[in-house]
């Protein structure tokens, strides 16, 4: 998802993708301790994705806050 993508979504759209985003990355991460995965920079990839919903979530948080 586009840093531009992951902006428009609402704060509930953000945790519900939070959520599926850290689901997959826990089923990567053991299937890749069962079975080396073919690109093992998915990993990487997945875990900065994660990152940049839990900060946009955050600024989002942060803006609301100040509006009240």
């Amino acid at each position: 998802m586009k840093k531009e993508e992951i902006k428009e979504l609402s704060i509930p759209e953000l945790r519900a993708s939070i959520e599926a985003a850290e689901k997959a990355y826990r089923e990567l991460k053991v299937t890749h301790a069962i079975s080396p995965i073919d690109n093992p920079s998915k990993i990487t990839k997945d875990r900065k994705e994660i990152a940049r919903l839990k900060t946009v979530l955050r600024q989002k948080e942060i803006a609301e806050a100040a509006s009240k």
